[in-house]
């Protein structure tokens, strides 16, 4: 396990599997909130589901549609459970704000495998823990 301290964005604590992306998501037109799956065509995550899951992403990108469409999968129930992120910017901000779902900021993403078979796991200190996959 690996324990990583960050500044809480939004606070509560959360666990699942992660679904880690090594790019930022566009929200407009870059995921399906009815499905919870990122879309964006050039996206190296493309299809990945996000729905019940701990997202790590780099960041957020695009426009403001970026919390529209996040909030739409928190009320079609296909929100993410937590999001963990490196890069803090407006989208994503406002983004937190219509999911309400507990939210940290890292400095360092290496942590998170890239084929992202680990589970993520947000005890609402400050932290998240990083387990490999159960097998």
């Amino acid at each position: 396990m690996i324990r990583l301290t960050g500044r809480t964005l939004v606070a509560g604590a959360a666990a699942g599997d992660a679904l880690v992306c090594t790019a930022a998501i566009s929200g407009w037109g870059g995921i399906d909130p009815r499905r919870g799956t990122i879309t964006e065509v050039t996206h190296p995550q493309r299809g990945g589901v996000f729905a019940d899951r701990v997202l790590v992403i780099p960041g957020a990108k695009g426009s403001s549609g970026w919390s529209g469409q996040f909030h739409l999968a928190r009320i079609m129930g296909t929100a993410p459970r937590a999001i963990v992120t490196s890069k803090l910017n407006t989208k994503l901000a406002v983004g937190l704000v219509a999911l309400g779902v507990p939210a940290l900021l890292v400095d360092d993403l290496t942590a998170f495998p890239a084929d992202g078979e680990v589970t993520a796991e947000l005890p609402g200190d400050g932290s998240v823990l990083v387990h490999p996959a159960r097998s």
